[in-house]
């Protein structure tokens, strides 16, 4: 049977995970692209980053995005949620600072679910695109809604 995610069981999904389905209009088409996030309730926002490319250049353009996140135990069994925002980017200090929290966020993530360290920090420092500093930005959250199907259903 499938049902509706209650807000609070949304939020434990987004929050519970690091890898999302991005999605975002580029001169009227929509693309889709994953991606890895960290959901920070104390700001009530998604963080993530990415070199600049089509995908900063489309949300530059239009702020308007979705965020599909997935817990799948099953073809039966799964939960899916879409959270719906507004891309953001954040700039100098304090888009290192963000980005400096998503690395802690997601490492620790990895840890509680993957039972794996990670160095994340110099994963970031290989990634920095050959000098080029990494977009830092954020989704500000619109609405967010679910289903689940259980496997009874």
């Amino acid at each position: 049977m499938i049902k509706s995610l209650t807000q609070k069981e949304c939020y434990m999904v987004l929050e519970r995970n690091y890898i999302g389905h991005l999605a975002y209009l580029y001169y009227h088409q929509p693309f889709i692209a994953p991606i890895t996030y960290f959901y920070d309730a104390s700001n009530h926002w998604i963080l993530a980053y990415s070199g600049e490319g089509h995908k900063i250049m489309a949300m530059r353009k239009n702020s308007d995005v979705a965020l599909q996140v997935d817990e799948v135990t099953s073809v039966n069994q799964w939960k899916s949620i879409l959270v719906h925002g507004k891309f953001e980017e954040l700039k100098g200090s304090y888009a290192k600072a963000q980005l400096h929290s998503f690395s802690l966020g997601v490492k620790e993530l990895i840890l509680r679910k993957e039972h794996k360290d990670v160095d994340f920090i110099s994963e970031f420092s290989s990634k920095i695109y050959k000098g080029e500093v990494p977009v830092v930005y954020v989704i500000k959250i619109d609405t967010i809604n679910g289903k689940l199907r259980d496997h009874h259903g």
